[in-house]
């Protein structure tokens, strides 16, 4: 896949997560087979980029891979110009959030709320690409409901607007994240434009992602929920599209490895207190099919020191099986 001058080596991305997508969770997905691993949402509005928050998120040095950047607004010159900030500050390639769904993001009439507005989904469009001379892509929803599906009309306001790709999720603004995403819309998405169109929702596993490649016709995949606490997902799906066979599941061992090396990033960027706390929902993310009890979760999520988190998780695994490696 070609976005821009960029060419992509996988067609799997990792869809862009609000407190999930930071720089070590990207960096583990890219190294899993990730193509693309999509930034946190940041603000457009200039006030906040002092902010903490603001700060890690625009942080990209010593990153591999591609970098790829979301802003969210809804004012097509403030868009414009946090285009230009990112750029500035390391960004490969901008990408426009017109999918999330969260009210305190349409509340303003950003993410998802803008599909209701045409003209002003043409207007930041516009504004943005002509701001930078960096790549702009888009990610949207199928429509605000399932009586007002107007992506096909979005998908061809973007590209005529010069935005490189397309993401699509398979559901519209007020079917958040419930039901069953459908593919049908992505496919005429597809039928309707020249840009390469990315599909997304719902795709966990190998098999899901095939489906959805071949019903859609998608130039590629976009990984989201599948990804959280299963970054082998990329590499897993990259082999079964390849070979039409299952690659063999991460040993215990390698699963300690991984989680071991994560939490010890997410220590390194956030510092030992935040480190500590975004950690949490992590290893909880991780260890859904090994099982830890009540108890342990308990004691786990008490800890406040990095020594003694990676010290309990040491235990935790060599608990599973006496041949892990410490």
């Amino acid at each position: 896949m070609q976005i821009g001058h960029y060419q992509i080596d996988s067609p799997l991305f990792l869809a862009p997560m609000a407190g999930v997508t930071d720089g070590p969770f990207r960096q583990l997905c890219i190294a899993k087979g990730a193509g693309i691993a999509v930034s946190e949402m940041i603000s457009s509005d200039p006030s906040l980029r002092k902010s903490r928050k603001s700060q890690q998120r625009i942080t990209h040095h010593a990153e591999t891979g591609i970098r790829s950047v979301q802003i969210a607004g809804y004012d097509p010159h403030m868009m414009a110009d946090a285009a230009r900030y990112n750029a500035q500050k390391g960004a490969q390639i901008i990408d426009i959030n017109m999918g999330c769904p969260a009210k305190k993001v349409c509340n303003k009439a950003a993410g998802s709320a803008l599909l209701k507005d045409p003209d002003l989904v043409e207007q930041i469009l516009t504004h943005v690409v002509q701001a930078v001379d960096i790549p702009v892509t888009l990610k949207i929803r199928t429509g605000w409901s399932p009586d007002q599906r107007n992506g096909v009309a979005i998908a061809r306001i973007a590209e005529q607007a010069g935005i490189r790709a397309l993401a699509v999720h398979g559901r519209t603004r007020e079917c958040r994240f419930k039901g069953n995403a459908e593919y049908d819309t992505i496919a005429t998405i597809k039928q309707s434009v020249t840009i390469p169109v990315i599909a997304n929702g719902d795709i966990t596993s190998a098999e899901k992602a095939k489906f959805v490649l071949e019903y859609t016709g998608a130039d590629g995949l976009m990984i989201g929920r599948g990804a959280q606490g299963n970054p082998w997902i990329f590499d897993q799906i990259q082999h079964y599209l390849t070979h039409s066979q299952h690659l063999a599941k991460p040993s215990l061992n390698e699963v300690w490895q991984t989680v071991r090396k994560h939490v010890q990033n997410m220590h390194a960027f956030y510092g030992d207190v935040m480190g500590v706390r975004i950690s949490r929902k992590h290893v909880s993310w991780y260890l859904t099919n090994h099982s830890p009890d009540e108890a342990w979760r308990q004691q786990f999520n008490r800890i406040d020191t990095p020594v003694e988190q990676l010290d309990s998780l040491d235990q935790y695994f060599k608990s599973k099986d006496e041949n892990v490696v410490i």
